[in-house]
């Protein structure tokens, strides 16, 4: 279907439809990264595991998403986007059966671990895809969509455990853990129906195909044949070039020469670039927010919320906060841009971490059953509100950010290794939350990732220039600035 006119700044309905079905899988890895939150303590109780395999049971599944982190992006430049997200959504299926059978912690175990290959797959591909299927009027939008997607995960995981819960123990838990399973397949069924990246399909010289799915995605011929134009001069092909297929050469197809071309004697954008968005996503966790959420009921409990089902249902606070507030910063992120939904989001969770730092203080050092109402009361209310400040910019702008930054033939490595640092970084939080607010109590956990937070407020304001209303194509230009503080002169003050 050829459209031939249209407002570029209308959101393409074809466009929309495909993120939003590649999202599924968004969906499905922060269900199965949320919902074994609830299940911990089922679990814990049934199969009565330690302290230590709790936090090997949470952790493993970013541990093995890292090795699945190293082969997506090379692999999805080998066989396109659909089918990497396809492959995802089969590892996803098979964690989550042997998992719902879940007959003790070794297959636990292994469902887990499969379920992290899901995962590592699952970050880098939709991010990918849903980048290079948008328009840059309402990139950030599109963009930010597998966001959303991933916190309407973390709330449907939540209420999985409130209302699963309620069922017996044999049977509860592992319902949780098996529901992931039915999606999973659909997605498989779905993408078939879906259109490649156009962008993949240049880069296989398949200029015909690309030309077909831009028409399908813009609002306009005009508009489709200028996106054509700035694919094929980031590829190399010469924009006057009207075949259907031309010959590339193999490493352009495959994305050979990517990972030596970031990390030995990269030029100086692509230096700036890699910083950028390596640095946004050490900062997502290293900011603490996710293992707070992730032991959640095992805070509200040391806060002196003991019933099961009142400890579950303080939990589905945070995923409607987290779900109303990236669904606040998608609509944001083309308006005022990323940079300040950064900043503002960084100086939350700072304030909501100290006002968490007091009220646990207090909540200590109360004798047991003598726990201050209104500092409970209190506690749960700044976690939600820590919750939707991080949802705004941190959860949701470092995919947009990291994603839109790399160049063509960089992308999909490029966020592959970003990718693996926001895994390593998100196991070192995981696995040793419990471990270290055992030895410096909450209060003393909570003010060192205080301490983090600064460092990440410093980080978003002296190294990321704003991206807003750019094309793909343009970003090496915005980064190959002297500065960043002239690229912020020159594009900042205009997009804020």
């Amino acid at each position: 279907m050829e459209s031939t006119c249209g407002d570029v700044n209308h959101l393409n309905k074809h466009a929309c439809a495909c993120v939003l079905a590649a999202t599924i899988i968004s969906a499905i890895f922060g269900y199965v990264t949320t919902v074994m939150a609830g299940a911990l303590l089922f679990i814990k109780e049934e199969l009565e595991i330690s302290d230590m395999q709790v936090q090997l049971l949470a952790g493993i599944l970013n541990a093995c998403a890292l090795p699945a982190c190293m082969i997506a992006g090379r692999l999805s430049d080998y066989i396109g986007r659909r089918y990497t997200i396809m492959l995802s959504s089969i590892f996803f299926f098979l964690g989550s059966i042997l998992m719902g059978y879940g007959s003790s912690f070794p297959i636990l175990m292994i469902g887990r671990c499969i379920a992290g290959f899901g995962v590592g797959f699952a970050l880098i591909i939709v991010s990918v895809y849903s980048a290079e299927i948008s328009s840059p009027s309402y990139r950030g939008f599109l963009t930010s969509l597998p966001d959303l997607s991933i916190n309407i995960g973390f709330l449907l995981g939540y209420l999985s455990n409130y209302f699963l819960g309620k069922l017996s123990l044999r049977l509860g838990w592992r319902i949780m853990l098996a529901i992931p399973s039915i999606p999973s397949i659909g997605l498989v069924i779905l993408m078939l129906q879906l259109v490649e990246s156009p962008r993949w399909l240049v880069m296989q010289g398949r200029l015909g195909d690309a030309k077909k799915v831009l028409l399908l995605i813009s609002n306009s011929k005009q508009e489709a044949e200028q996106r054509m134009k700035e694919i094929k001069n980031a590829v190399g092909i010469d924009e006057n070039c009207t075949q259907n297929i031309v010959h590339v050469s193999k490493k352009t197809r495959s994305g050979g020469g990517a990972l030596k071309e970031m990390f030995y004697k990269p030029s100086p954008h692509v230096y700036r670039i890699l910083i950028a968005a390596i640095g946004v996503h050490i900062f997502q966790n290293i900011c603490g927010v996710e293992g707070i959420f992730l032991y959640s009921p095992r805070i509200f409990g040391r806060m002196g919320i003991t019933d099961k089902g009142t400890l579950l249902l303080a939990t589905v606070g945070i995923g409607i906060s987290q779900t109303l507030f990236t669904l606040l910063s998608c609509f944001l992120l083309d308006k005022i841009g990323r940079r300040i939904l950064l900043l503002v989001s960084s100086g939350g969770v700072i304030f909501s971490m100290l006002g968490l730092c007091v009220c646990s203080a207090i909540v200590e050092n109360s004798k047991l059953g003598e726990e201050p109402l209104w500092a409970i009361i209190f506690t749960i209310i700044v976690i939600y509100i820590m919750a939707g400040f991080n949802a705004i910019g941190i959860g949701a702008v470092t995919w947009v950010y990291s994603t839109e930054i790399f160049p063509l033939r960089l992308r999909a490595q490029g966020l592959g290794v970003c990718v693996i640092m926001n895994r390593i970084t998100n196991v070192a939080v995981v696995t040793s939350f419990i471990s270290i607010y055992k030895t410096i109590t909450l209060g003393g956990t909570f003010f060192l990732f205080v301490g983090t937070n600064v460092l990440g407020w410093w980080f978003y304001y002296s190294f990321l220039p704003e991206t807003k209303g750019r094309s793909l194509e343009d970003m090496e230009t915005i980064f190959g600035k002297n500065s960043n503080s002239e690229v912020q002169m020159k594009y900042g003050s205009n997009n804020a």
